[in-house]
């Protein structure tokens, strides 16, 4: 059962590498924006499966439900910023 979890974490960091290039080479500041976003859902993902790995779920559940947060108010904080700072010019 571990291999299933270990290939899975290995796939989902795979699918981040398109949200990486997105996020150093996108063209305006809300494509990356939207990268990171994007990457701060699949953390707490390959949290979670690292978390079945070692059989402790309940620390790594903790951990991503919070970091989910964090993601979240964070992505609507920076959008806010960078839509003001764009209106601005």
């Amino acid at each position: 059962m571990s291999l299933v979890f270990n290939m899975a974490t290995l796939l989902i960091l795979l699918l981040m590498v398109p949200f990486l290039g997105r996020a150093l080479a996108g063209p305006t500041v809300f494509d990356r924006v939207v990268a990171l976003n994007g990457m701060g859902t699949l953390v707490p993902v390959v949290l979670i499966l690292v978390g079945m790995i070692y059989n402790r779920e309940d620390m790594f559940v903790d951990l991503a439900l919070a970091l989910f947060l964090l993601n979240l108010f964070t992505t609507l904080l920076i959008a806010r910023y960078v839509r003001r700072e764009v209106a601005e010019e």
